[in-house]
């Protein structure tokens, strides 16, 4: 596999919003050329050693700055943790003429991005062994990833996306229209309904899916405010098209064989729960856990909720070995 770390060419990172320890950021090139943000995080708090790192698998829209927080629950126990931002927001490369559309030409494409952090995780010495935390649209990368024998011991699913929400009429609408822009020509178009923008939810309480935590949503705001190149808006008709692809091809396969735990809110709005669930139910060895009033951030919430989470985690990736006491 070709090198793709270029360690000499450090990435801005905006730590003036992250809520984060101290992280180190990198540009990388993938096999296919397109440049990406790489952030790592590492290891700390009580721990003797380093339990390993955590391979942070974002949403759609994401960027790593969001992730500070969890990034600092993680290294208090001992984990490092690495991502990137993929292709197409954040501070990656955005190769569709819009800048505020999501988009990728195929689904496929985020496997290099995965093959590239990798790569740089190897290159800087991050402690092994490797664990998964995909949220969202990186729960849709991270299974395909795992199809392709992803180097983790164990993963943790956060409201996945194995399929997208769509109630009624609205799925063959779907379908319909994304797979028709594309012989009309019109498949860069953004795709219509509710925007993705933090900005426009925050205009309506009832369009915030994300987080019932509102100090969480106002920070996120924040940072979107303070750092504008980070935002990205609604999906282009021809990413919705193959993210339907996508998810009716991973409902094909099977589960890998490794321990997995997956986080499901009772509010979730976003993602296809019958697909969770159908999953899950199938998963050897798998566990869904569903979170009480949990939206679709469930680790966006206040510090108490996502810091349970997070022990929840830690511990389903790496149990700490009980005292001779049993304690």
């Amino acid at each position: 596999m070709a090198d793709t770390t270029d360690l000499s060419a450090e990435a801005p990172f905006f730590a003036d919003v992250a809520a984060g320890p101290a992280a180190g950021s990198r540009w990388l090139s993938t096999a296919d050329g397109v440049r990406l943000r790489a952030v790592h995080w590492d290891a700390g708090g009580a721990a003797a050693a380093p339990r390993g790192t955590v391979l942070l698998f974002t949403g759609r829209t994401e960027y790593a700055e969001k992730y500070g927080r969890v990034a600092a629950d993680l290294a208090a126990r001992g984990f490092a943790t690495a991502t990137v931002d993929w292709r197409g927001q954040g501070l990656s490369e955005r190769r569709h003429p819009s800048a505020d559309t999501g988009h990728v030409e195929s689904f496929a494409d985020y496997q290099s991005d995965v093959a590239a952090l990798l790569e740089h995780v190897a290159r800087i010495g991050l402690p092994k062994p490797l664990y998964l935390l995909a949220h969202s649209m990186g729960g849709c990368i991270g299974l395909r990833a795992l199809a392709h024998d992803l180097p983790v011991r164990a993963v943790c699913f956060a409201a996945p996306m194995w399929g997208i929400q769509l109630r009624g009429a609205l799925r063959p609408m779907a379908w319909g229209l994304s797979a028709l822009s594309r012989p009309l020509g019109l498949s860069h178009l953004q795709a219509p309904g509710r925007s993705g923008t933090l900005e426009d939810a925050a205009r309506a309480a009832s369009a915030n899916m994300l987080t019932g935590d509102a100090e969480s949503f106002a920070w996120m705001q924040a940072q979107v405010a303070a750092h504008p190149e980070l935002e990205l808006g609604d999906p282009s008709l021809h990413w919705l098209h193959e993210a339907l692809l996508e998810t009716r091809a991973l409902a094909a396969l099977p589960s890998p064989a490794l321990p997995c735990l997956t986080l499901l809110g009772s509010d979730e709005r976003i993602v296809d729960i019958d697909r969770i669930e159908r999953r899950m139910a199938s998963w050897p060895g798998g566990r869904l856990l569903r979170i009480d009033g949990g939206r679709h951030e469930l680790l966006a919430e206040n510090a108490t909720r996502r810091g349970a989470l997070i022990d929840r985690i830690a511990g389903h990736f790496a149990p700490l070995p009980r005292g001779p006491a049993g304690d």
